[in-house]
């Protein structure tokens, strides 16, 4: 259920179809001039930006078995924060002891969790980035032989074995993520993303294919949306008045259509009732998946969307100065690097003083990592999951 007096565009899927093109009258692009990667940004709620760059949130196995941070989790947040990054965003902290999906995951379902949160807010705004704590959930991804729960997700699959959430489960799900936001302002966190991307639980309940629930939480659009909106709705109501709220999403291939992803990522940013919406596209520039859609880059069909006072950032290949800032020429307010900042702590230092700054391509060599902070357990994850991307 919605706040009071928030009611988003309801939009039918047809028109995001063959009349797309009128959403171009909405676009950014055509309202101010582009910005450049060193001018800061404000937004509705929280403090202002110093520059168009921020550190997307990467998984590492960096911090310990029971979610608490680490020193090597520590080391490479705050490297990044100091490196420039306007804004220094956690991996995702799970809500849930039963949601962890990856070993050494942050946690944030737990006042065991606090001082080590304390510790990590306090020390990216003491080199003046924004700080900003990501919650999730992973669903059917998550993994047993470190929770010792069983997986659950909104539904029944017989392929991970996991069991689908009652009703009374969902509406304690909505709680723990609420619970975790407040706990990251308590913190210190300036503000909170909710993580509805990648396939894990909030991402799976958009599955159309998949959630078929009887209940409010799936068949329809609407119910399949819901969850999304009592979270927002319930941090808003026990957060103070400038913490600020993002949400991630990813538009392709987790069992969303193209024309609904674009009308949710439509109703969260005309909505007002978030600060920012994440689209992470893994690669701006491609066509969509769809063919539908395919005349343009996917960036584009998201920048062109009516987004009120909401700000849009991108994430996707973005590995030099010149394909950040294409990102705001096409229409984005800002960046968000992620491989290219395990290469480069400081990328966004380089980015926004030399125009034509490229990073360094992947393999590198274990010791240059870890010269630039990266922990021993990221640099395996790095060598054992990503092809190519660690040469020793």
């Amino acid at each position: 259920m919605r706040a009071k007096g928030r009611s988003p565009l309801r939009k039918s899927a047809h028109q995001f179809g063959k009349g797309a093109e009128q959403l171009a009258s909405n676009s950014s692009r055509e309202k101010k001039v582009t910005a450049k990667l060193s001018d800061s940004l404000t937004f509705a709620r929280g403090k202002p930006m110093k520059n168009r760059l921020l550190l997307a949130p990467l998984t590492n196995l960096q911090s310990h078995a029971d979610g608490t941070l680490s020193d090597d989790e520590f080391n490479w947040l705050v490297r990044r924060a100091e490196g420039g990054f306007a804004m220094s965003m956690t991996c995702a902290a799970h809500v849930q002891r039963g949601g962890q999906g990856f070993p050494g995951q942050l946690g944030g379902f737990s006042d065991a969790h606090l001082p080590g949160l304390a510790r990590l807010a306090t020390a990216i705004k003491a080199h003046g980035s924004v700080s900003s704590l990501q919650i999730q959930h992973s669903g059917e991804r998550s993994v047993p032989d470190l929770t010792g729960e069983e997986i659950v997700a909104p539904f029944d699959d017989a392929g991970t074995g996991a069991r689908a959430l009652s009703t009374g489960e969902v509406e304690q799900l909505i709680e723990d993520f609420i619970a975790a936001a407040v706990r990251g302002e308590k913190a210190g966190f300036e503000g909170v993303e909710i993580h509805g991307a990648h396939g894990y639980m909030l991402c799976e309940f958009l599955d159309e294919a998949r959630n078929l629930r009887a209940d409010r939480y799936g068949g329809t659009y609407e119910n399949r949306t819901r969850i999304f909106w009592e979270i927002i709705d319930g941090i808003r109501k026990r957060t103070a008045p400038d913490y600020q709220i993002g949400v991630r999403l990813s538009p392709e291939r987790f069992g969303c259509p193209t024309a609904q992803a674009l009308r949710f990522a439509e109703e969260l940013m005309v909505s007002g009732a978030i600060d920012y919406l994440d689209m992470s596209l893994w690669d701006c520039f491609k066509p969509p998946v769809d063919e539908a859609y395919s005349s343009e880059p996917l960036i584009d069909w998201f920048a062109k969307l009516d987004r009120g006072a909401t700000r849009l950032g991108v994430a996707g290949k973005i590995f030099s100065a010149a394909s950040a800032q294409a990102c705001l020429d096409h229409g984005a307010d800002f960046v968000f690097v992620g491989r290219a900042a395990i290469l480069h702590h400081d990328f966004a230092a380089r980015a926004v003083s030399d125009p034509g700054f490229v990073a360094q391509r992947f393999p590198v060599s274990r010791d240059y990592l870890r010269s630039e902070s990266v922990g021993p357990n990221f640099i395996d994850y790095l060598a054992t999951q990503w092809p190519n991307y660690v040469s020793d």
